[in-house]
This record gives structure tokens, C-alpha cells and sequence, in this order.
């Protein structure tokens, strides 16, 4: 129990040394701008594009301009995935925080699958808030593990070293563990956006939190690269090869470029906008696209 308000006092002190001129909400907007980047191309771009080419014409360096925008993208879910860290640390309620990630998961369904697959639901694929959902529950289950353990973990000998002293407390551990485990296995069975690759990712952040800037860069490119791979090889397996997989995974190193804003990131909250605003921008957006591309393709 100790240990654990000594972690929250040692991240309060870190968090007022920080000196960049960034603050959460900038971090916020970045990651919003990069993801409509992102769905613009994957959305609208590409519905032009395919216009183009059924009516005959030459399509050259537009796929290099798609791949570049969807690169772009790459560097919003990094930023959430951080965001999500520290909002699951600093909010006042943990239980109205994984209430409003729930509510717009669902709500964000229907424009998700409009946006992306053309129809009201696709059971093959959910969105990002659910990713993020069972992240934070993670968390929110891995940080209560870890304080419980920290409760019965240790007992003083006369060296002054501390030994387990308790059977509940490596059952603790192991459900902190577990718990890791499931969430993984919950984003793939639900078919959620970026699936454990993102679960890992949030976790990894959490775990690095209080470490050095090039463990949390080495952490999240490890995660996110064979995270990605991994995934890629479970759907993929039987069409390409593991070395093309790999490559073709290479493409989520773009998002490293989110460590530029994170390290510019001075800890504090700034001017936040409502959090209806903040949380209703994904559903709102997705649809906008989607109606976008439904016009070019002239089904409006």
C-alpha cells in the first residue's frame, strides 16, 4: 500500500519536472488532426481513387499519396494510447472514465462500420473505443492487483530485505498477469481496431511511464511492430509470406513520430474542450466521411 502511494507521489513529482510547452490537451488535438488524416484517406481518398480507376483513368502516383496519408495516421493511436495512460492516472473517478469510453464504443459502432465496411454492423471488425476500453480494464484491474500485492508482499528480515511472505500475494501477481492476458485475448475475439497489438501498447505505456524516454520508444516500436506483425500473420498466414507480413508491419514505425509531441508534453491539462465534444469527435467525423464518400460515389 505504501509502495503504491510512494509510485503516485514519485509520478506527481516527474509530472511537475516535465518543461516542454505541450499540454494534454495539445496532445488531444494532435492525435484528433492525425486521425482525421488518416480516415480521410482510408475513406474518402480511396473511394476516389477507385472512382477514377472504374472510369478509366490512369492511377499512378495516388497510391503513394494514400500510403503517405495513411503513414500520417499511424502517429494518432500512439498519442491515444499515451492519452489513455494518462487519463486512466489522473482522472477523479476510474469507474466514470471506463463508463464513458463504454458509451461511445457503442455509440461509435454504427459510423465505424458505415465508414469502413458499407454496412450498420460488421461483427469482423470494432472500433477503437472498445480497443481502449478493454485497455483501461487492464489497467484498472492490473493497477488493484498490484496494490493489494504491495499490501502483502513483503515482510523486513534482519538484513532489511523484504521476502513474499504471502500465498495471496503471488496469486495477485499472477491475476495482474492474467489479467494482461485476457484483455489480449478479448480485443482479438471482438476483432477490435489494432486487436492486442493496442491492449499491449497501453499496457506498455503504463509500465514505462516512470522510465527514461528511449525504454518507452524501445517498449511501444516493440509492441507495435510485432504486435502488428503478429496479427498480420495470424489473418494472413495463408496468403503471404511471414517476411512480407514483416514489411508490410514496418509501416506502424511512422507512428514513433508521436514521440516528438510526447516529449514536448508538460504534464498539465490546458484548456480541454467538453468531454462530450472530445469523445463525440470520433463518431461525428466517421459519419461525415462516410456520407463524403458515399457522394463521390454517387450513391447520394
Amino acid at each position: 500500500m505504501r509502495k503504491a502511494q510512494q509510485r503516485r507521489k514519485q509520478s506527481g513529482a516527474m509530472e511537475k519536472e516535465k518543461t516542454g510547452m505541450l499540454s494534454n490537451a495539445v496532445l488531444k488535438n494532435i492525435a484528433y488532426i492525425t486521425m482525421f488524416i488518416d480516415h480521410f484517406f482510408a475513406v474518402v481518398y480511396y473511394t476516389l481513387v477507385r472512382q477514377l480507376q472504374t472510369a478509366g483513368y490512369v492511377v499512378g502516383n495516388e497510391e503513394r499519396i494514400y500510403a503517405a496519408g495513411r503513414a500520417v495516421g499511424r502517429i494518432a493511436f500512439i498519442l491515444f494510447a499515451y492519452l489513455a495512460v494518462e487519463g486512466f492516472q489522473h482522472t477523479k473517478s476510474r469507474k466514470a472514465y471506463l463508463l464513458r469510453l463504454g458509451i461511445f464504443a457503442f455509440v461509435s459502432e454504427i459510423p465505424f462500420d458505415l465508414a469502413f465496411s458499407e454496412v450498420c454492423f460488421n461483427k469482423e471488425s470494432q472500433n477503437v473505443f472498445f480497443t481502449l476500453l478493454i485497455g483501461v480494464l487492464v489497467l484498472t484491474v492490473f493497477a488493484w492487483a498490484e496494490q493489494k500485492a504491495d499490501g502483502l508482499r513483503m515482510s523486513v528480515d534482519s538484513r532489511g530485505r523484504g521476502t513474499i511472505t504471502s500465498v495471496a500475494g503471488v496469486v495477485l501477481y499472477v491475476a495482474a498477469i492474467a489479467a494482461v492476458l485476457l484483455g489480449c485475448l478479448a480485443a482479438c475475439e471482438l476483432r477490435t481496431d489494432y486487436q492486442f497489438m493496442g491492449v499491449l501498447l497501453i499496457f506498455a505505456f503504463y509500465r514505462t511511464r516512470e522510465k527514461s524516454l528511449p525504454v518507452q520508444v524501445a517498449a511501444a516500436g516493440c509492441v507495435m511492430l510485432f504486435g502488428t506483425w503478429g496479427a498480420n500473420c495470424l489473418k494472413y498466414k495463408d496468403s503471404y509470406t511471414l517476411s512480407y507480413l514483416f514489411r508490410f508491419s514496418m509501416r506502424e514505425m511512422y507512428g514513433l513520430f508521436a514521440f516528438i509531441p510526447i516529449v514536448l508534453y508538460n504534464g498539465r491539462k490546458g484548456r480541454q474542450l467538453p468531454k462530450a465534444v472530445c469523445y463525440g469527435f470520433y463518431p461525428v467525423h466517421l459519419l461525415v466521411l462516410h456520407f463524403v464518400a458515399q457522394m463521390i460515389s454517387g450513391r447520394i
